[in-house]
C-alpha cells in the first residue's frame, strides 16, 4: 500500500495497566511503523485517548467539556508516540484541527501533502476538533481527506465479532465482512457514525489486534488474522 491511515487504540498502547503508556509496547509499535515506512508506505496515524479519558468518563461535567478533555488526551498520546518514533530515527509531524501552541501544526491538506513529501509520519491529534465526534470518526475523516488506500484499525480485540467476546465466550469472529453488514448489524468495529462514513466514502478497513506479533507489518503485507471490512 502506498498510503494508509493507522488507528491505534489508546488502551492498547497502555499495555496491561490500561492507563498511561507502556513504553515497551509503544517502542514495539514504532519499530513496526519504521519497517512499513522504510518499505515505501506513507503512514498517517490517529490515536484514541481511552488510556487517559473518554468523553463519557464523567457523568457530572458538561459533555462538551468532557469531549474537549478527550481531545487533549489524544494530543498527549500523539506527542508521546511521535517522540518514540523520533527516538528510532523517524521524521514526524503532529497536526491538530485547533491551535495548540507550539506543540502541533494546524491541519490543512496542503501542509499534510508537504509533510508526506518530506518523508514524515503524520499524527492527526485532537479528533475532529468538535464534541460528540469520536476518534473513530476523525480516523475516517482524515483517511478520506488524505486519500488513504485503507484504514488499519489496531485494537485491543483481534477483529470484529458477532457479539462482545469479553461477555460472550461463544462470540464468532468474522474473517471478512462488508461495511454494509457492519452498519446493518451495528457491530462494534467503530462507532456507528464512523462506520456509516466508511460506507458512504467506500473506505475499506483492516481490523486486527495490536498485541499480535508484527501485526501492523503483517496487515500492510496482506497477511493477518483479523477482519477485512470490504466496500
Amino acid at each position: 500500500m502506498k498510503r494508509i491511515l493507522l488507528k491505534l487504540s489508546g488502551e492498547a498502547l497502555a499495555g496491561a495497566e490500561k492507563k498511561g503508556f507502556d513504553e515497551a509496547t509503544v517502542i514495539a509499535v514504532a519499530k513496526q511503523i519504521r519497517t512499513v515506512v522504510e518499505e515505501g508506505t506513507q503512514v498517517g496515524i490517529v490515536i484514541g485517548g481511552g488510556n487517559f479519558w473518554r468523553g463519557r468518563t464523567s457523568e457530572t461535567i458538561d459533555r462538551n467539556k468532557a469531549d474537549q478533555i478527550g481531545m487533549l488526551a489524544t494530543v498527549m498520546n500523539c506527542i508521546y508516540v511521535s517522540d518514540i518514533c523520533r527516538y528510532l530515527g523517524l521524521k514526524t509531524e503532529i497536526f491538530t484541527p485547533f491551535v495548540c501552541g507550539a506543540f502541533t501544526k494546524l491541519y490543512s491538506k496542503d501542509a499534510v501533502e508537504e509533510a508526506f513529501a518530506e518523508g514524515k509520519i503524520l499524527f492527526f491529534a485532537g479528533g475532529t476538533g468538535h464534541p460528540y465526534f469520536s476518534t473513530d470518526t476523525a480516523t475516517v475523516l482524515r483517511a478520506v481527506e488524505i486519500e488513504a488506500e485503507a484504514i488499519l484499525l489496531a485494537k485491543a480485540v483481534d477483529g470484529i465479532y458477532d457479539s462482545d467476546p469479553k461477555v460472550n465466550p461463544d462470540a464468532v469472529k468474522y474473517d471478512e465482512i462488508s461495511i454494509e453488514e457492519v452498519v446493518d448489524k451495528k457491530l462494534a468495529a467503530m462507532d456507528l457514525t464512523a462506520s456509516i462514513m466508511c460506507l458512504e466514502q467506500k473506505m475499506p478497513m483492516m481490523v486486527f489486534g495490536l498485541e499480535e506479533e508484527n501485526s501492523i507489518v503483517n496487515t500492510v503485507h496482506g497477511k493477518f488474522t483479523g477482519t477485512k471490512v470490504t466496500v
